[in-house]
């Protein structure tokens, strides 16, 4: 993607989650939890292009920093929702039970298949382990989408508006080989997570973002990472979310992956304030959670891009 804009000079707040959410809750508000707030230092001008470029490092003193300890929040056990199946007409010939299975497969990935014939075209939103992201079923009520797994008995649920879904489970037992940052949001936000594997510049192969996502065959090998792209960003008020993966338990690589956060500023959230999360898996440790309110500046700076830094930490490869 061309990027005709600057990298601006803005101030933006972020809130330190208390913990993630259960795993069918709405996307949480600025009111439902108590939080500090912290600013956080973006870089200088910079002209964008689709050439590659520098980021310079700000200039400007870090007045605050985000608290040094984030509440672990790993999602242990899930009730399993009530759900509701609607009632198809005597004359349709077919029913209308919603069926999902979840497979695992390369990349520490499970491809998760639902069947609801009575929901075609209908908007779904899944729910894994903290992570949220809403779909639109195909019009013949059938959908198949990949979704890294958070945990290795991972469990993902399907949610319809009418209160219908499924449930379904999958023995994922490679995640813990992987590292897995995620940043999800609600709606046009202009969210981008980027990872730049050692040292690699922008816009070249090891630079890992919506642009370049990668393949997940890269990862299982030990080659590098990928990102996953999750949601359908044509729904409206959708949830949406990007992933993104580094085998750091079998790669001979070492080294680090510059992990940063970016706000395309737009007319949709420009002069407002866009929430999100962030979750973390590292190192076999227990899933962790941020929760973010960014400050958006105002709507003259359209087309131009935030670098957001210290939403996440970068990650430390070691060869294995």
């Amino acid at each position: 993607m061309d990027r005709k804009a600057s990298i601006r000079i803005a101030t933006a707040t972020v809130v330190s989650a208390l913990a993630i959410g259960a795993a069918m809750q709405y996307w949480p508000t600025s009111s439902d939890t108590e939080s500090a707030q912290a600013p956080l230092v973006v870089s200088d001008v910079q002209d964008v292009s689709s050439a590659p470029r520098n980021i310079v490092p700000s200039d400007m003193p870090i007045t605050a920093s985000l608290p040094s300890s984030v509440i672990s929040a790993a999602v242990t056990s899930v009730e399993e929702p009530k759900i509701t199946v609607p009632t198809a007409p005597k004359d349709s010939g077919f029913a209308c039970e919603v069926d999902m299975t979840a497979t695992p497969i390369a990349g520490a990935m499970m491809t998760v298949t639902l069947s609801a014939p009575c929901h075609g075209s209908d908007r779904v939103t899944f729910h894994h382990n903290g992570l949220m992201f809403t779909e639109v079923m195909q019009p013949d009520g059938s959908l198949t989408v990949d979704v890294p797994a958070l945990t290795e008995n991972a469990l993902v649920i399907a949610s319809f508006m009418d209160g219908a879904g499924a449930v379904a489970t999958a023995e994922v037992t490679s995640v813990p080989f992987y590292d897995r940052v995620a940043l999800q949001w609600r709606g046009n936000a202009g969210l981008q997570l980027h990872a730049r594997e050692f040292d690699a510049e922008y816009f070249t192969d090891g630079h890992i973002w919506q642009g370049s996502i990668a393949d997940p065959t890269r990862a299982a090998t030990g080659e590098g990472g990928f990102l996953t792209k999750l949601g359908a960003a044509d729904a409206p008020d959708a949830l949406l979310a990007e992933v993104y993966t580094f085998p750091s338990g079998m790669t001979e690589a070492s080294g680090t992956v510059a992990l940063t956060v970016e706000t395309e500023i737009l007319a949709s959230n420009c002069d407002t304030s866009v929430e999100a999360q962030t979750l973390e898996l590292r190192n076999g440790s227990a899933l962790m959670s941020k929760e973010l309110t960014i400050d958006v500046p105002g709507c003259d700076a359209v087309g131009d891009f935030l670098l957001l830094k210290n939403i996440v930490e970068d990650l430390t490869i070691a060869a294995k």
